[in-house]
């Protein structure tokens, strides 16, 4: 499989995941990243500078959605929700508390 190809449907999928509308043809930034790998896509076997560039921003986008959307889950997971019970916290962090069997 192509590499851009792989790189468009990781993008695409990154980006479906974070998208709040049901059907993704729908989506502007999806019509953006199609209309632009079409335009950028390679017709013969001269190299262009435009194509590596826009590669480069694909995976950089690419790397910025999946680490935006990491993030999001570790904040909702260890955010602070005020105080925790000393079970809570141990339970946080895998350990057990000495009157819970081993």
């Amino acid at each position: 499989m192509n590499s851009n190809l792989k790189l468009i449907r990781s993008l695409l999928s990154e980006i479906r995941k974070t998208a709040s509308e049901n059907k993704i043809k729908d989506n502007i930034v999806v019509r953006y990243v199609i209309a632009q790998a079409r335009e950028h896509q390679e017709t013969s076997e001269t190299l262009c500078k435009a194509r590596e560039e826009l590669q480069h921003l694909a995976k950089t986008y690419n790397c910025y959605l999946s680490s935006l959307r990491s993030y999001n889950e570790l904040n909702s997971q260890y955010s602070g929700a005020g105080e925790r019970t000393v079970r809570e916290t141990a339970d946080l962090v895998g350990f057990k508390l000495p009157h819970d069997p081993k």
